[in-house]
């Protein structure tokens, strides 16, 4: 009952608290670089996905170190080692996006 009193008095707080007034800055390209209400056929810079696309990668098997670290102590040699060969490969992978310059933001 104390959650939904507080989750109420939050959510009336922010509508009674918050600006309405649009500014620039809400109205506004957001992180993707063009005009996202400009021609649909104009050239854009792919940078912006690759850079994306390699976060959600990394981000995705980095999520892996969380189950390893729980059971460490239960997995044994093999399981440290196959975690080890896993973090070389990322790693290599890492290292080779780095020198391909896929995350240079020029």
């Amino acid at each position: 009952m104390a959650s939904l009193i507080l989750s109420t008095i939050i959510l009336l707080l922010s509508l009674i608290v918050s600006s309405k007034a649009d500014d620039f800055q809400k109205l506004s390209s957001y992180e993707c670089g063009f005009n996202p209400f400009d021609d649909s056929r104009s050239e854009f810079n792919v940078k912006f996905y690759i850079v994306a696309i390699l976060f959600i990668i990394f981000d995705l098997e980095v999520s892996f170190l969380f189950p390893f670290s729980v059971s460490f102590n239960a997995i044994g040699f093999l399981g440290v080692l196959s975690m080890l060969i896993f973090l070389l490969i990322l790693t290599l992978g890492f290292i080779y996006e780095w020198q391909k310059g896929a995350l240079d933001w020029s």
